[in-house]
C-alpha cells in the first residue's frame, strides 16, 4: 500500500469533522469538510484462499485486474475504490447469484472516532465470532469508521459468462432458468446472465428461447430504489422503460430520485444507540444518515 493505516489514522486525529474520499464516483466527500483519504494498492493476491488484501483506496478496476489474472474476481460494483462500495453497501447487479455486498467482506483495519485503528472481522470465511462488525461497516456511509484496509472474499472466474435477452415474464424466468446470475427487466424486455460451461448455456439459450445479448442495459445515471423483493410485481403498472428491476432481489433502477426513507422508530432508535458508541460526537461525515438513503442490499 501507499501508506499505512496507522498513517490513515493520524490524518483522521481525535477531534473535529472529517470526511474521507477516493475517486468520489458514488458521491465524494462531505463539502466543506476536512477531508482525508485511506490507504491504496493491493498487499496480495491469495488464490489459494480465494481471497485479496487492499488499501480502501485501491480502485476496483485493479481489483478485478489482479484478480483476473488469476482467473478469479469480486462481487463489487464496477468504478470508484473498493472502500467506497464498501462504505454506500450497494450490490453490484449479480447479487441474484452472488449475494449481497456485505458477504464480500472478511477483514478491515477501519479507524474510529477517536483516531483510533480497530480490526474487524478475520482472513478467513468461518471467522465471526460474537458481533459482525464487518456487516455493521458495510452500507454505513463512513458514519462509524473509515475503512483503512480490506481482506475480500473472492470466486473463480466461470468457464463462460453470456448475457441473453427473452420477451418472457421475467418472475417465470427466475422460477424455471437454472441458477442465473442476474435477471433485468424494464416491463418489456428482460435481460437474463447466465454463467457456465459453454454447452450449458447454449442449449439453455435453446430451450428457454433466449436471445444472445451484448450485455446489460446501461444505467449510468440511474437512482437505485431499494425495495421487498415482491413490491417489484407491482412495477407491471408502471411505464414500460421508466425503470429497471433487478428481479429476485428488491431492486430498482429509475431515472427520478427515490424517495426519502421513514425507517422503523425501533430501526432508527438502534441505529442513533450504534452510533452514540461509535462517534458520540458525530464528527464522522457529519450531517450523512445511511437510514435515509434506502438500506444496502
Amino acid at each position: 500500500m501507499d501508506r499505512t493505516v496507522e498513517e490513515f489514522a493520524a490524518d483522521v486525529g481525535t477531534t473535529g469533522p472529517v470526511s474521507v474520499s477516493g475517486s468520489a464516483t458514488r458521491g465524494g466527500a462531505v463539502h466543506g469538510v476536512r477531508t482525508v483519504r485511506a490507504p491504496a494498492g493491493i498487499v496480495r493476491v491469495d488464490a489459494a484462499e480465494m481471497v485479496i488484501e487492499c488499501g480502501a483506496a485501491t480502485p476496483v478496476s485493479d481489483v478485478q485486474q489482479a484478480l483476473a489474472e488469476v482467473g478469479q474476481t469480486v462481487s463489487v460494483p464496477a468504478g470508484g475504490t473498493i472502500g467506497g462500495a464498501l462504505a454506500v453497501g450497494a450490490s453490484a447487479i449479480t447479487r441474484l447469484g452472488h449475494g449481497p455486498l456485505r458477504d464480500v467482506l472478511l477483514q478491515t483495519h477501519f479507524v474510529g472516532a477517536g483516531g483510533q485503528v480497530t480490526k474487524a472481522g478475520g482472513a478467513t470465511v468461518k471467522n465471526v465470532s460474537g458481533f459482525d462488525l464487518c456487516r455493521l461497516l458495510v452500507g454505513s456511509r463512513g458514519t462509524l469508521g473509515f475503512f483503512g484496509d480490506v481482506i475480500l472474499r473472492t470466486r473463480p472466474l466461470p468457464p463462460a459468462s453470456r448475457w441473453f435477452t427473452s420477451a418472457g415474464d421475467p418472475f417465470e424466468l427466475l422460477a424455471t432458468l437454472y441458477r442465473p446470475v442476474a435477471i433485468l427487466w424494464d416491463g418489456t424486455t428482460t435481460w437474463i446472465r447466465l454463467d457456465g460451461d459453454p454447452g450449458d448455456l447454449e442449449a439453455t439459450m435453446e430451450s428457454s428461447a433466449l436471445v444472445a445479448a451484448d450485455g446489460p442495459p446501461d444505467l449510468s445515471g440511474w437512482n437505485r430504489w431499494s425495495l421487498p423483493p415482491a413490491a417489484l410485481v407491482g412495477l407491471r403498472d408502471a411505464e414500460p422503460g421508466s425503470f429497471v428491476a433487478e428481479i429476485g432481489v428488491g431492486v430498482a433502477h429509475r431515472r427520478k430520485t427515490a424517495p426519502a426513507t421513514n425507517p422503523d422508530p425501533a430501526i432508527r432508535s438502534l441505529h442513533d444507540r450504534i452510533k452514540a458508541q461509535f462517534d458520540p460526537a458525530s464528527r464522522l461525515n457529519p450531517g450523512v444518515d445511511p437510514l435515509s438513503v434506502g438500506s444496502a442490499q
